[in-house]
């Protein structure tokens, strides 16, 4: 009887055979067992489907991730894909000869937001050896304002990119060409110094801890408290609060330092922490990290072997390092010294470590985790930890059921003994030598090691060290705990919040990959698939559909998670675009985006009442007052040529407001270092025409829609009822209507009113300069009758005629500023004055209600205690309510009586000065805010943008033949740019004739002062600590400059240029602008900036066609007006690299 075999899969992985004889194919037609499954009786039986799927075949190992494991084993340092605290990815290409960079950005179309197009870098620029390897190594500095990228080859020759502006157009700072070609200088390990952090402490807000109030009568009454944890930053770093510095280690055991001196030359020292005198001696991996002001190492041998080495860096300073701080202009000497402090064998075998063959001995990644406190009083600390990793993967051909995946996790946990001290006795055998104690000893301690059934391609260590991630190749993602190694985040907690995994957020998209690269927030990744594709994963929320609305629990679970994570972010300055990603299916919710700014202000503890503020300075510098209105912002755009909702009408109106007075302030204060003002070139103040143009429309829009809500009488109502005045924000918000909120918020008042100084000054500096052009002219063309060079000194023409059309754009304005700021002075004044006397009341009340029997002590000092406390009641108060009408809500009652004062008397008088028929019929489409369909699909038919730095219209254009801006730098103007009421810019004269002056502050005349007619101007921007560059070192060598263009004037090909990379040091030489006939550089760019959050459009002025003040003001635009960075993208639709929008 012949029979065959049958395997059976055991729950085990093992397997067993079963013999199947041919004389059950008889039973088997007789019963039918195609259609039912039956028992042995015949029957029917339910079949349990569970396990079916431990039966189906695994997928074998593919060659990519053999060859991958293959690569991190040979040594360390080969990481293709790296994401910046900026924003920006960075990966190497397929074939190892390019770096490509891509970003998240939100789709125009409906706000999405998704991974952009490859931008390729070219490899013309990273220059290629002929016998040198591919690239194969990215790593990021910790630098925000300009990160730095080292690129690694396969011999170790390192370039550093910088990128200044765009998040896909970086900068070369470092070229490879005088590194060595030698394959003992491969780089093992790759270390960014962090920067030297200023403050005291590093603070990591979380976890967020579910409270219940005892009286709660449902479950749900409660609310998240949020706790905080603290680190105390040690070095070594660089001496420059924003700079970084490069370590790296070679395979023959040298230690290179390359960091940037304040001269913005990049120097270099090395030292030698190995003596290499065979093979058993090389390099293959190493691990830095600091801890205690030093750097910590770990290297890995090709005998096996685990050594510890203690370096130290010395910036020639005296003080201790960590005090260390230079002045900006001192020059920096580094010198490293070293200490081999511990060695250990790697390979330790103990229970948990399979024994499978000779691949799991090699290491595949090695980390060194510092030191961290054990709580919050951060006097006690557990030890620096060095992980490694040792992946096994089944031979080819093997079965997946006698081997499987493994990866071995190892730990060594660096220990400091202290020596004992010796008894006092032993000093009595002292014979005449000194007698000291040894000093401390260091050794590696042997940890417990983790097996996981799978392949580890990328470590990451987040939340201050606490948590340590692994990546595996099928795609998984998993926490463990840095001292325990126990799995975190694999379970719902939404009682004690750290993560958005705690809330019901996970990766639901889990592919095979080879590498993976998380965010800075750590809340998405990205990872090279094995075909080398570049995929996005972010986080989605799982316990809901997403069509579905949250229950109340759900998002206050939801806010919770997204406030820690967006907190952490902010306080650390890196991107947070992946948190907006995540809270972007939340935008429908009208109050989402408000709770969770107000939760995020509560937790930071923010202020944003400017009441009391007199020149709003504060307003206009606070970073955080920026971010929360980019929140609302970014939640409340809905897409290009859409309406947008209450909230985000109202945030883009402010940032854009902000923008304005940032851009006119530093075009009038502009640093004396600068060695010319920004005002004495044309291109600058045409720029300001079209912003003075813009900010006169918006002041016309918001006095229209007063004056409509001034003729509503159920507006009027509302005020004269005391019953009704809580539904005023309801009423406002039915007609979309923000005009009230901006005269009542003190943050949108306080912008109006400063734009209404700013504006009245700019018309003052218009008149006088054109008086003094006017005056000035005569006399030259007596001097001088044939237009020589022999006369006076006067404006050019191209500038002449831009202070022109300044003069008649703020002179023709429907509304005079300076009756306006009076007006809006009164306000602030009635309104400071209710807040004073409703919130006193209320908290004189509270103190009687309060009152006790004081002590004769306590009586003496009651009207201090009192006064400070209802001082501080006060504030609170005030910023409470502040914040509420900043979020869209219901102005206080104490405001009923002061509008209607505004609305019956002051507006009025007001009105009885201003024409309300022109108001009306005034075209306000440059503000962008429109809701009728008609104009918006108007808008996206013609695709017509408004430039956030000029405020003028553009066209995206649909074929590479109509790449081209409208307005921009046009010296002749333009009908689109022209006040309502005024005519099209005049067209300039020709007489070629170059000069400036030089503009002062406000309320000072320009002066004489100009440029010689074809000097180049050599600038050098050395990056503060701030966002903004300053310009240094502002020269006018003879015959500098240099040509090139279409010059239509005497003097256009002398342009001066700055150099693409001027911001990093850099000169620019040559020309290459067209100029127009006044003298003026066009655009002629093909491409142009985007914003990756709010989708903005800027025309991209290369900084070789410009002067000096023209650079210095583009400068300041490195970020978008909402805070977010910029995307240099073409203009053209098609093509490679650019998409619908983009």
């Amino acid at each position: 009887m012949s029979g065959h075999d049958i395997p059976i899969q055991l729950l085990d992985g093992g397997s067993i055979d079963v013999q199947h004889h041919d004389q059950m194919n008889a039973m088997d037609t007789a019963m039918n067992l195609d259609d039912v499954d039956v028992d042995l009786f015949g029957d029917s039986v339910m079949v349990d489907t569970a396990l079916d799927g431990l039966s189906a075949p695994r997928p074998m190992p593919s060659k990519h991730l053999r060859q991958r494991l293959d690569d991190l084993r040979t040594h360390g340092c080969h990481q293709a894909i790296a994401w910046s605290r900026q924003g920006t990815i960075a990966s190497i290409t397929k074939d190892g000869r390019s770096v490509e960079f891509r970003f998240l950005r939100c789709r125009p179309e409906d706000a999405g937001w998704e991974l952009s197009e490859p931008y390729l870098y070219s490899p013309a620029i990273i220059p290629m050896h002929t016998t040198a390897g591919p690239i194969v190594h990215l790593a990021w500095s910790t630098t925000t304002p300009t990160p730095e990228l080292a690129v690694v080859d396969a011999v170790g020759r390192i370039t550093i990119l910088s990128l200044t502006i765009h998040l896909n157009r970086p900068f070369i700072t470092r070229k490879w060409d005088a590194d060595p070609v030698d394959d003992l200088h491969a780089v093992v390990g790759c270390y960014w110094l962090p920067l030297l952090n200023p403050r005291q402490f590093g603070v990591m807000y979380g976890p967020a801890v579910w409270v219940q109030p005892e009286d709660a009568k449902t479950p749900g009454d409660g609310l998240y408290k949020y706790e905080s944890s603290y680190t105390k930053p040690t070095g070594p770093n660089h001496p420059n609060t924003n700079k970084s510095a490069l370590v790296s280690i070679t395979t023959n055991g040298l230690l290179r330092l390359m960091f940037q001196n304040n001269n913005t030359r990049l120097e270099e020292t090395a030292i030698e922490l190995e003596s290499i005198t065979s093979s058993d001696d090389l390099i293959t991996h190493a691990a830095l990290c600091n801890d205690k002001n030093a750097l910590l190492i770990a290297l890995a041998t090709a005998s096996k072997q685990l050594r510890i080495v203690k370096a130290t860096i010395s910036w020639g300073n005296d003080k201790p390092a960590e005090k260390q701080a230079h002045p900006q202009n001192a020059a920096i000497t580094a010198s490293i010294s070293e200490q081999h402090v511990a060695v250990a064998p790697l390979l330790q075998h103990d229970s948990n470590d399979p024994v499978l063959d000779d691949s799991m001995s090699q290491l595949s990644h090695i980390e060194f985790l510092p030191s961290i406190p054990k709580d919050k009083n951060l006097q006690a600390h557990h030890n620096p930890v060095v992980l490694t990793v040792r992946s096994h993967l089944p031979a080819e051909g093997a079965s997946l059921y006698e081997q499987e995946p493994t990866s071995v996790i190892d730990r060594w946990e660096v220990v400091s003994e202290q020596p004992q001290t010796l008894h006092p006795a032993f000093a009595q055998l002292n014979t005449g030598n000194s007698m000291t104690n040894p000093n401390s000893m260091t050794r590696l301690r042997k940890l417990d090691a983790v097996v996981i059934p799978k392949i580890v391609v990328s470590v990451q260590v987040m939340y201050l060290g606490k948590v340590v991630c692994f990546a595996f190749s099928d795609g998984t993602i998993q926490y463990r705990d840095r001292v325990t190694m126990m799995e975190l985040f694999n379970e719902q907690n939404v009682h004690r919040v750290l993560s958005p995994h705690d809330v019901g957020f996970q990766y639901v998209n889990d592919t095979p990959c080879l590498q993976v690269a998380f965010s800075p927030t750590n809340c998405s990744y990205v990872q090279i698939s094995e075909d080398w594709d570049i995929k996005w994963n972010s986080m989605r929320y799982t316990l809901t559909d997403a069509n579905t609305a949250l229950q109340t629990a759900q998002q206050s679970a939801v806010m919770a998670a997204l406030t820690l994570a967006l907190s952490s972010a902010i306080t650390t300055s890196i991107n947070f675009d992946d948190i907006l990603a995540l809270a972007r299916p939340y935008s429908d919710n009208p109050q989402f985006a408000a709770s969770w700014v107000k939760d995020l202000v509560n937790l930071l503890k923010l202020n944003f009442d400017f009441s009391d503020e007199g020149h709003y300075d504060s307003l206009v510098r606070s970073p955080l007052f920026q971010i929360s209105l980019s929140i609302l912002n970014h939640m409340g755009f809905r897409g290009e040529f859409r309406p947008r909702p209450f909230e985000g009408k109202l945030s883009f109106l402010i940032l854009q407001m902000r923008n304005f007075i940032v851009l006119v302030s530093l075009s009038l204060n502009a640093p004396k270092s600068l060695g010319i003002s920004p005002l004495d070139e044309a291109e600058v103040v045409e720029v300001l025409v079209g912003c003075v143009t813009w900010a006169h429309t918006l002041i016309g829009w918001m006095v229209d829609c007063l004056f409509d809500l001034a003729d509503d009488p159920a507006f009027i109502s509302i005020l004269k009822e005391q019953k009704r005045f809580p539904d005023l924000a309801n009423f406002l918000r039915a007609r979309g209507d923000v005009s009230l909120h901006l005269l009542c918020c003190s943050s949108a008042r306080g912008f109006i009113m400063a734009a209404c100084r700013r504006l009245a000054h700019l018309e003052g500096m218009s008149n006088r300069a054109i008086r003094y052009w006017e005056a000035s002219r005569p006399k030259t063309e007596n001097n001088d009758g044939s237009g020589g060079g022999g006369g006076g000194k006067v404006l050019p023409d191209s500038l002449y005629f831009a202070y022109r059309k300044m003069q008649r754009a703020t002179s023709s304005s429907l509304i005079k500023v300076q009756e306006l700021n009076e007006v809006l002075q009164g306000f602030a004044q009635d309104v400071r004055t209710a807040y004073q006397a409703s919130l006193s009341r209320r908290q004189s009340g509270n103190n009687q209600a309060q009152q006790q029997h004081p002590s004769p002590q306590q009586n003496k000092n009651q009207p201090q205690q009192q006064q400070n406390a209802e001082d501080q009641f006060i504030k609170k108060a005030q910023a409470h309510c502040e914040l509420d009408m900043l979020l869209g809500a219901n102005p206080p009652p104490c405001f009923r009586e002061v509008l209607l004062k505004f609305f019956t008397q002051t507006l009025p008088v007001f009105k009885s000065h201003v024409d309300p028929a022109k108001l009306y019929f005034a075209n306000y489409e440059v503000l962008e805010i429109e809701e009728n369909p008609r104009i918006l699909a108007a808008r996206k038919a013609r695709r017509k943008y408004i430039d956030v730095f000029t405020k003028r219209e553009i066209q995206f254009p649909t074929s590479s033949g109509d790449a081209r801006g409208g307005g921009g730098s046009s010296g002749g103007g333009s009908a689109a740019a022209a006040p309502a009421g005024g005519g099209a810019g005049a067209g300039g004269e020709d007489d070629g004739k170059r000069g400036g002056i030089t503009g002062a502050g406000e309320g000072q005349t320009p002066s004489q002062n100009t440029l010689a007619p074809g000097g180049g101007i050599s600038i050098k921007i050395e990056l503060g600590t701030g966002s903004t560059p300053n310009l240094k070192g502002v020269s006018t060598p003879a015959g500098g400059g240099g040509g090139g263009g279409n010059a239509k004037t005497a003097g256009g090909s002398n342009a001066a240029a700055v150099g693409a990379n001027a911001a990093n040091g850099g000169v620019g030489g040559g020309g290459g602008a067209n100029i127009n006939s006044n003298g003026t550089a066009e655009n002629t760019s093909n491409q142009w900036r985007r914003c990756v959050r709010c989708t903005a459009v800027m025309e991209d002025f290369p900084g070789n066609h410009y002067r000096a003040g023209f650079t210095f003001v583009m400068a300041q635009q490195r970020k978008c007006m909402c805070g977010a960075w910029w995307a240099l993208v073409p203009k053209t639709t098609g093509g490679e690299g650019a998409t619908e929008g983009w």
